[in-house]
């Protein structure tokens, strides 16, 4: 996640040919897609292969003119991923960018020295971990288990932070770009005492970024093993997720056909009734730990232009905020309700 953060710089316009020569300290891009992702891309994220560099030199110029102090890495490959999660829409684009640091700024709890070592005991818990196989579409499955994490331990926001850098690690792949991720939650065994850590604020902020900042397409959250308590949980969260991400929530029970549906078996470990084996998570987090150069930098000094605060800049979901506050401050009476 290295680069050159400093806007000062001038940059020659986009299509110049000495561009590489002028910056020979920006890492050149070199596109890793297979042809169908190219295609794929294409037809998904409106991405034109002649026209990438000049839309990433695009992004750039708006990042140096409208947020100078923003710190970010201006590196082709680091803006791309931003673009490709907002289908090349410049402003959308933008918008994620700065939510991003927005995000990493205001949780210093969860984005303070975050780093895999720093987040050990989660990853051996195995709160955490990616399936070692794709799906058929491409796509890496997240494995969550709650109830692999002892509250007494350490706080939810250990737990928030082993799944942020489980996804910083997996968007560098320009693969993961492209086809995006599935999420498999295992809530089997969550009790009301282990549920009421996930509280307002926590909620707020974790939908805050996976909807607004990050840049990552979540194409899939399948849920097994759901308590009668998640329900309760859900029914009050789902009115602030958008639309198209509320509507990729499957919740499956302990039905494991129904799981099979989204998620062949192929992949799947013994535990879901797959054919893949135990669940072994030791390769992901061997790869994760091996990985602490990549995340020595860090974007969380963001410096906010002097009109602006963090609040403004954070774009939330479709709903009024007031009523968002107000709804999630009634979670906790209604999770008893559905124990």
């Amino acid at each position: 996640m290295s680069g050159e953060s400093d806007c000062t710089r001038t940059s020659p316009s986009a299509g110049s040919p000495s561009d590489n020569e002028l910056l020979p300290d920006r890492p050149k891009y070199v596109c890793t897609l297979s042809p169908d992702l190219v295609t794929k891309a294409r037809e998904e994220l409106q991405e034109k292969p002649e026209w990438r560099l000049r839309d990433v030199q695009a992004l750039r110029d708006m990042v140096c003119k409208d947020y100078p102090s923003l710190g970010t890495c201006l590196d082709d490959a680091f803006l791309l991923r931003f673009l490709r999660a907002r289908k090349f829409d410049y402003d959308r684009a933008l918008q994620l960018l700065v939510n991003y640091h927005t995000c990493r700024r205001t949780w210093p709890e969860v984005f303070s020295n975050l780093k895999p070592s720093a987040i050990k005991p989660v990853l051996e818990s195995g709160f955490v971990t990616v399936l070692p196989h794709r799906d058929p579409q491409g796509r890496h499955v997240v494995c969550i288990r709650p109830d692999r994490w002892t509250p007494s331990n350490y706080p939810i926001t250990e737990n928030i932070r082993a799944i942020y850098l489980t996804l910083e690690k997996l968007i560098q792949s320009e693969e993961t770009q492209v086809n995006g991720i599935v999420i498999l939650a295992d809530y089997k065994g969550v009790s009301l005492s282990k549920a009421s850590h996930f509280g307002p604020f926590v909620a707020k902020k974790v939908i805050g970024i996976l909807q607004d900042g990050f840049p990552i397409r979540i194409k899939a959250v399948n849920i097994i093993n759901e308590p009668r308590i998640f329900k309760g949980i859900f029914a009050i969260i789902k009115p602030f997720l958008k639309e198209k991400i509320a509507n990729r929530f499957f919740l499956h029970g302990c039905d494991l056909n129904s799981l099979h549906q989204n998620i062949p078996p192929v992949i799947l470990p013994e535990e879901y009734g797959g054919t893949a084996g135990k669940l072994d998570i030791s390769a992901w987090n061997e790869l994760l730990l091996a990985s602490e150069e990549d995340f020595l930098h860090d974007f969380s000094e963001l410096v906010l232009p002097c009109d602006s605060s963090p609040h403004d800049l954070l774009v939330s979901g479709d709903g009024d905020e007031k009523q968002c506050d107000d709804s999630l401050r009634g979670m906790k009476p209604q999770l008893y309700y559905c124990y």
